[in-house]
């Protein structure tokens, strides 16, 4: 079966100039909500190239990583290689996690936009059941995405991603509800490469606060808070650029941050 990732997995680092530097809010946010008392078990569905694995393990827990493309599983390992991280990673499916799974993790990630592939209600469904399935009671999850209820209802066509020293990275946007599609310009202009690349990635549906408010819901989840920076600043459906979202398990909880 053909991988429909392959061809982003060797242009996703493209997003950070390093791999292994966070900013400091970011970095502070998962430190908080994870607890620094004790190591946690965390799982990073769709960890993508591993772009929050070191993250995750630089503070402390016991991290496994997943995604269901061997592509970026494949790009993932390299990086981690690089620094010297033997960090677990396995294929698979977010929508039917391991049955051994069953409650073995703290904490149940999913960054960086990963959910808007999902076409569809009933398959988010599957997916927030499924991670539900794997949490202890009490269990956290975690989501996060760039694209907010801001962004669906001005819908800017161009969005600079990244400009410096080695690349200029340029989105143009096509909205197609309930999708979009991501077309992407990279301009090389480093020392090592220069050039320009050209290519596209498909959104499913752009989920928003209200989606994912109904969802938590409907799928068991309690004490659900959502977030629009990584400092904790309340989401506002108005002026968020990012949409972050907290819940949890039902069962009683260890010492984490939230």
């Amino acid at each position: 079966m053909e991988d429909p990732y392959a061809a982003v997995a060797e242009r996703y680092d493209l997003f950070f100039e390093r791999l292994d530097a966070y900013p400091k809010a970011e970095v502070a946010f998962f430190r908080d909500v994870l607890g620094a008392d004790a190591p946690r078990r965390v799982l990073d569905c769709a960890c993508g190239t591993g772009r929050y694995l070191p993250l995750l393990h630089s503070l402390g827990h016991d991290v496994v990583g997943m995604d269901i493309s061997p592509a970026m599983l494949d790009r993932a390992r390299r990086n981690l290689d690089a620094l010297g991280l033997d960090i677990p990673l396995h294929q698979g499916d977010m929508a039917a996690l391991p049955a051994e799974w069953r409650g073995a993790f703290d904490a149940v990630t999913c960054l960086s936009s990963s959910l808007l592939h999902v076409p569809n209600e009933a398959a988010l469904a599957r997916v927030l059941r499924s991670m539900a399935g794997v949490l202890r009671p009490g269990g956290l999850l975690v989501l996060t995405q760039g694209t907010s209820d801001r962004q669906a209802r001005e819908k800017p066509r161009f969005l600079l991603a990244r400009d410096d020293a080695v690349v200029t990275r340029l989105f143009a946007i096509d909205y197609r509800p309930p999708g979009a599609t991501y077309h992407v310009l990279d301009v090389y202009h480093g020392p090592e490469r220069k050039g320009l690349e050209v290519w596209s990635t498909e959104y499913a549906r752009l989920w928003l606060r209200d989606d994912y408010a109904r969802l938590f819901e409907k799928t068991g989840y309690t004490d659900v808070a959502f977030y629009g920076a990584y400092d904790r600043a309340p989401y506002d459906a108005m002026t968020s650029h990012r949409l972050i979202g907290v819940a949890h398990r039902p069962g009683p909880r260890a010492a984490m941050g939230l």
